[in-house]
Order: C-alpha cells, then structure tokens, then sequence
C-alpha cells in the first residue's frame, strides 16, 4: 500500500479511527477502575452515534444516546463511591436482577427491532438485539458488577461479526480487541475489593 493510499484511508476514516483510540481507551481505563474511563467514553459515544448513523446501523446510533446517559451516571455513581470508600469497589449482582436484566434486554431487543426494520436499517434484530444487551452492560457497568464483563465479551464477540458483514474493519478489529480487554477486566475485577452491600 502507498503512502497516498494510506493517506487517503485515513481522510477517509478519520472518524472511526477516532472512534477506535477513544473507545479502546476508555474501555481500558474502565478494566484499570479508573476515573479517566467516563470522561474518554463520553467522547466515543458522541463519535460513533455519527459512525454508525453514516452507515444506517440504526439501533447502534440510537444505542449511543443511551450510552451517553448511562456514561453520565455511571462518572457520578463512580465519583459518589470513590467519594465514601476512598476507591471504586465491585459490587456484586443479585440472580433476580440478573434475570430481570436479561428479560429487559430481550424486551428491547424486540422493541428495537421492529421500527429498525420498518427504517430499512441494516441487519434490524440482530443489531437491535446486540444494542439492547449493551445497555444491560452498561448498566451493570455503571453499578460496578463483575458480570457486565461476561456479558461485553458475548456481544463484542457477535459484532465483530456484524461489523464485518457491514465493512467497518476498523470497527470490527477494535471490537476484537474489546473482547481481550472484557478478558483483562473480569480478570482484574475478580481481584478487585468488593463493597459490602449487595446492589440491583
């Protein structure tokens, strides 16, 4: 590949490649527990709800709103512990609320889907399967739980494999790359200090 050439993908692709540094960075940061993780993840929301409205992956743009939502709790609920414990503590998950989460995430799974295919997204359930259970894990990730890893590595695992159908191979190797970050960050939670309490 030329030097022109490799200029032009970068023209091209600025975007997703920014994307790509931000959200590697804060994912990260979040297997380290450290602050820095919300403020770089807020800017990867912002980018790929672009990335992915370019592309007409609906349900993952519209999953990038939510994300924005949840980074913003997820930095104060953070902020708030690190406030009372002096660091951010694991905080284990009850099997009701995980059963609960887990309906929720089929729930919107299909509330999803069905307007994505009446837009004509692409790939309209399963993508809107995959943006509901990233919701779920973000929210176990904003409330500390150990299995918000668990589930990252099953959905990262499944987009790569949308991400290539759809050509975004930069999306689809920074993907791959989460599911060893989601790998390093159950390793590092299980050694983390865990809270007392037992939270939803």
């Amino acid at each position: 590949m030329t030097a022109a050439a490799i200029g032009h993908f970068f023209i091209a692709h600025w975007l997703e490649l920014a994307g790509f540094a931000t959200t590697w960075l804060g994912i990260w940061l979040t297997a380290r527990r450290n602050m820095w993780c919300w403020p770089i993840t807020l800017a990867a929301d912002l980018i790929y709800l672009v990335v992915y409205y370019h592309v007409m992956l609906l349900s993952d743009s519209l999953l990038q709103v939510f994300f924005v939502g949840f980074t913003l709790y997820g930095w104060w609920h953070w902020s708030r512990g690190v406030r009372e414990e002096g660091e951010v503590r694991v905080v284990p998950l009850r099997g009701r609320s995980m059963v609960l989460a887990i309906a929720a995430g089929v729930a919107g799974a299909i509330i999803l889907g069905f307007p994505a295919r009446y837009l004509h997204a692409a790939l309209p359930f399963f993508d809107a399967a995959l943006a509901s259970f990233s919701l779920v894990g973000s929210w176990w990730q904003a409330r500390k739980h150990i299995a918000n890893w668990w589930l990252w590595i099953v959905v990262d695992v499944l987009y790569v494999g949308e991400y290539i159908y759809k050509d975004l191979w930069l999306t689809a190797m920074l993907y791959a790359g989460l599911v060893m970050l989601a790998v390093i960050g159950l390793r590092d939670w299980r050694r983390a200090p865990v809270a007392a309490q037992v939270a939803a």
